[in-house]
């Protein structure tokens, strides 16, 4: 397992320099936002208005903390995320237009170029095991509290936004919290 701190997370601007986002993990290790193959990141949103747009990438989105969004993905009816909603998966590619509840929120986003990752996230509470479904995927686990994990090899303390990839089966022990399993597959 590799620890992802929450307070080592890398921070940058957003690619339409409406925002911050915090860069959990990328790959490549060096990438930019033009040339990742896959990125895990979180950011706050504090106004409505359009997200940055990302040719070739597919995005998860998931809502961490605040009283939700509405998403309208390339002019369709718009779409309530809030902390209780599964995860929503759509082209990064195509206009999306933000509008927030009732104040700021922060989002986790997932993004991978098609043809070359795919992903998944999971929404998941309490006590669960994770693994690799193959050798080649990486599998990240985010706590948004307080939580344990625990290798055959490794344990680890985890507190609010920290993160792990894992690289063998883990238990995970998060009591009356929501982590996010998130999966990446090479294609191809």
């Amino acid at each position: 397992m590799a620890l992802f701190r929450a307070g080592e997370h890398k921070r940058m601007p957003w690619k339409n320099g409406g925002g911050e986002t915090v860069e959990i993990a990328v790959f490549p290790a060096d990438a930019s936002v033009d040339n990742f193959d896959w990125r895990i990141s979180m950011a706050t949103v504090a106004s409505d208005g359009a997200f940055s747009i990302f040719s070739g990438i597919d995005r998860t989105l998931s809502i961490l903390d605040g009283n939700g969004m509405g998403l309208e993905v390339d002019g369709r009816a718009a779409v309530l995320l809030t902390r209780e909603s599964q995860p929503l998966t759509f082209a990064a590619d195509v206009p999306v237009e933000a509008m927030l509840v009732d104040g700021p929120i922060t989002d986790l986003n997932v993004m991978t170029r098609r043809g070359r990752f795919s992903h998944s996230v999971e929404r998941v509470t309490g006590r669960f095991c994770v693994s690799r479904n193959a050798p080649s995927d990486r599998v990240f686990v985010l706590a948004t509290g307080d939580a344990f994990a625990v290798s055959a090899y490794q344990s680890f303390a985890l507190k609010a936004l920290d993160a792990i990839s894992i690289d063998a089966a883990t238990d995970v022990q998060a009591d009356d919290i929501v982590c996010y399993v998130i999966r990446l597959t090479p294609q191809g």
